[in-house]
């Protein structure tokens, strides 16, 4: 009966959140078929010349057959900014991977001789690499876990550590994105 109970309340939880979700969702944009956000009415101007640096860090990887929920941010930034009317050419982005991150930017051989899935994190990161995004693997990481240059995909760069990444980004005028 608790159980049942328990089981109600999820589902009525789970109904509620999905009602409260934003209208006017954009499931297409720059980015195809990755990224979607919302068009809002903005009261904080800025300038569209602006150019963003924006770094973000993925340290976790997404369970087996799943999305990064980084790698996706990364593209949700992407689109967002672009249909708002920012150029492309002035929204510089670079995901560093360190962690167990490393394992959703594995190659498909890799990654299904670990998880037992298809890596669908492949297309995004072609994706977004196709649109100038970069993404630096943390060297430490990748031997503690075991990776070798060969188990990324061909759009991951070896950096010696994320550490080091970050530090160089960040002299380039690359901002942390917290999300």
């Amino acid at each position: 009966m608790v159980r049942l109970a328990l089981g109600i309340s999820f589902i009525m939880c789970s109904v509620a959140a999905l009602g409260a979700m934003p209208a006017g969702i954009q499931k297409y944009g720059y980015i195809k078929d990755y990224g979607p956000f919302v068009r809002v009415q903005e009261d904080w101007p800025v300038s569209r010349d602006t150019e963003f640096k924006v770094v973000f860090d993925l340290a976790k990887a997404a369970a087996p057959g799943e999305i990064n929920k980084t790698i996706l941010a990364a593209a949700r930034f992407i689109n967002m900014h672009v249909d708002a009317g920012f150029a492309p050419d002035k929204i510089n982005v670079v995901v560093v991977v360190h962690g167990s991150g490393g394992d959703d930017v594995g190659n498909d051989e890799y990654y299904e001789e670990k998880t037992l899935h298809k890596n669908v994190n492949a297309p995004l990161v072609k994706a977004l690499a196709d649109k100038g995004v970069q993404f630096i693997v943390c060297g430490q990481s990748a031997a503690f876990y075991g990776m070798a240059k060969t188990d990324f995909l061909p759009e991951v760069q070896m950096a010696l550590s994320a550490m080091t990444a970050h530090a160089v980004l960040q002299q380039s005028g690359y901002t942390l994105n917290p999300f």
